[in-house]
């Protein structure tokens, strides 16, 4: 199963790098840049992690097309 996300839009739209978004997560910079370029999905707590981190729904943010 492919899962696209909306991690980067929401990162670039809250002026975070990837590697502040990999701190406040406690993660690595290559897992944020891996998660935005579809080579990893995240496990469920680190998406409820990043859903939480931006307000939304791990739902709005990890979706299969």
């Amino acid at each position: 199963m492919f899962v696209k996300n909306d991690l980067c839009a929401l990162r670039l739209a809250t002026g975070l790098s990837q590697r502040e978004l990999a701190q406040a997560l406690g993660v690595s910079r290559q897992t944020i840049n891996s998660i935005e370029n579809g080579r990893y999905d995240p496990s469920l707590p680190l998406a409820i992690a990043i859903a939480r981190h931006f307000h939304r729904t791990v739902e709005e943010i990890f979706h299969v097309d």
